[in-house]
């Protein structure tokens, strides 16, 4: 019976600091996200970083709404995708919206005998901003074993994923200290803030992306250089296969515009709010939970796409 009153209140306190701390935190989320996408930070990119802005993976959704707005914000502009005649047409549509001048590289990033041809296209341009964009993932949720073709897939997933963000950087960042100033924006995903399995390569590889990019950001940050790892969550793309933008699911061109206030404000960025605020809550579920809701939506997700591919 003694101990009945100081065990009541030891819990009490407990419980007092779990509410508080939630609250300390959801406070400063609020705070930052004010911040962040209160003010803005759009008048720092652009020309003054350097002339040049280079784009991968820029022929559709996230990369070329990045390009898009590098161009609106007066900066010429290095496509490099796969496509010749899709380079050309993205191309010639930044030219005549914006005015401003561009430059293609057609190279596919799914191999790594490309990057002496990137170099000598880029030399002599003077680089402020490089978007690592270039990316892919999984035709559809699959366990590790099932995956079709998967020695060709890891293969794939890694140069386009891991490699490219590496090598891109290399060719890119010596430039950039040596003028003191550069941003480079590694887009990851939020499937690299968090293990998904059916997904588990693809998510490995957007986390070596996450961490790379915090990491190059403590060692360059100090010499003028902003790294900033962008993790999305679903965002209406070819690469998503969502068609519809929602809310949730914002257009490539919605998420970019809200992404591209954040350079200089968060070197590690949700991009857009609503997708923090899913981080928020991501967050504070216990780890049992999140990957029983991850494992049934992509188990979901797998069924519904092999029954769909058994009938076609």
């Amino acid at each position: 019976m003694d101990h009945t009153v100081p065990a009541a209140g030891f819990l009490y306190w407990v419980g007092a600091g779990t509410v508080a701390y939630l609250a300390l935190r959801i406070s400063y989320s609020i705070f930052m996200a004010i911040k962040v996408w209160g003010l803005g930070n759009e008048t720092g990119v652009g020309p003054g970083l350097g002339e040049w802005a280079v784009v991968t993976g820029s022929t559709d959704g996230i990369g070329k709404s990045y390009a898009e707005e590098m161009a609106k914000r007066g900066m010429k502009v290095v496509l490099i995708s796969r496509s010749q005649d899709k380079l050309n047409q993205v191309s010639s549509e930044i030219r005549e919206k914006f005015k401003v001048e561009t430059k293609t590289i057609a190279v596919d990033f799914g191999s790594q005998d490309i990057y002496e041809k990137i170099k000598a296209s880029l030399e002599g341009l003077q680089i402020g901003v490089l978007v690592n964009n270039v990316g892919m993932s999984y035709e559809y949720p699959e366990y590790f074993l099932d995956i079709p073709d998967l020695d060709n897939v890891i293969k794939k997933l890694i140069n386009i994923n891991v490699v490219s963000v590496c090598k891109m950087t290399q060719l890119v960042l010596p430039a950039m200290v040596e003028r003191s100033k550069g941003v480079i924006l590694n887009i990851s995903s939020a499937s690299g803030m968090n293990p998904v399995p059916l997904l588990t390569v693809y998510s490995a590889t957007k986390t070596f992306v996450d961490f790379f990019s915090q990491c190059l950001h403590e060692e360059y940050k100090r010499k003028g250089i902003f790294v900033q790892s962008v993790l999305p969550y679903f965002v209406a793309t070819k690469l998503s296969k969502i068609r519809k933008p929602t809310l949730d699911k914002p257009s490539s061109d919605t998420y970019v515009k809200a992404a591209i206030r954040t350079i200089g404000f968060q070197s590690r960025t949700n991009g857009y709010p609503i997708h923090s605020l899913m981080n928020v809550f991501i967050s504070l579920l216990p780890s049992w939970m999140y990957f029983k809701i991850i494992m049934n939506i992509n188990k979901a997700t797998r069924a519904h796409y092999l029954k769909k591919a058994k009938k076609n």
